[in-house]
């Protein structure tokens, strides 16, 4: 072999060493949304139950109930007490930050059950995303809809508004799907969570990040409730 091609074989050599060298980039596990199919539960009864799974059936029982379908949230069974309940989708999380890796992810089920003044004021924004990722918007197109919805159409946050998140079947994130934390969420107008005394030491109140930065104009503090729907222990983080 003649040095010139031994030079041409030893420089690409060490190119490709370099480029091996290299950070590679993060592989995005959920990089835009999946097929409409894999975000339906194909057993509408099994999406009652899950989503009546998130508060005590002394609640949920007589709550309203609804269930995702190819055109958004349906109505599966009417109400009585003024509560609603449902199963969130990974687009219900944040936009940005850690726990935006699954914003497309369709194995999110989150159970969810709203006090009336929360279902007045809190799950139109449920309703509105979700109108949104059907419509095969992206997610910078959604943070922006939401902007102009908060401007145009968002109904003002009620005093009181709280959910119950108490399902032990909830999947809310690919790391830890099961078992997360029983909590309670309470929203409120922007503010310090020190107003709170969210995340400091020996403090069980968490300020949830999931909206900070983005367009929907509340904070959602979270309590850690010690046990899950049925009255058996749940973990505590």
């Amino acid at each position: 072999m003649n040095p010139p091609v031994i030079k041409t074989i030893a420089l690409a050599a060490f190119a490709l060493a370099a480029w091996q060298a290299q950070p590679q980039e993060a592989k995005v596990p959920y990089p835009g949304m999946a097929p409409l199919d894999q975000y339906l539960m194909p057993d509408r009864n099994a999406e009652i139950a899950l989503a009546r799974s998130a508060a005590p059936a002394a609640i949920s029982s007589d709550a309203e109930v609804l269930v995702l379908g190819r055109s958004g949230y349906e109505t599966a069974v009417k109400g009585k007490n003024g509560w609603v309940c449902a199963v969130e989708r990974g687009w219900m999380g944040p936009f940005d930050g850690r726990l935006a890796v699954n914003f497309w992810n369709p194995k999110i089920r989150g159970p969810v059950c709203f006090n009336p003044p929360a279902a007045r004021s809190i799950l139109p924004m449920t309703y509105k995303r979700t109108e949104m990722v059907l419509a095969g918007q992206s997610k910078a197109q959604i943070i922006d809809g939401m902007k102009a919805f908060v401007k145009r159409g968002l109904p003002p946050l009620e005093p009181g508004a709280m959910s119950y998140m108490l399902s032990k079947e909830q999947y809310l994130s690919d790391d830890d799907p099961h078992n997360w934390m029983a909590h309670l969420m309470f929203y409120t107008p922007l503010m310090d969570g020190a107003v709170w005394g969210a995340d400091v030491p020996n403090s069980p109140v968490i300020l949830n990040p999931q909206f900070h930065g983005h367009p929907e104009p509340i904070n959602v503090f979270m309590l850690p409730a010690g046990t899950w729907s049925d009255g058996s222990a749940a973990p505590l983080m």
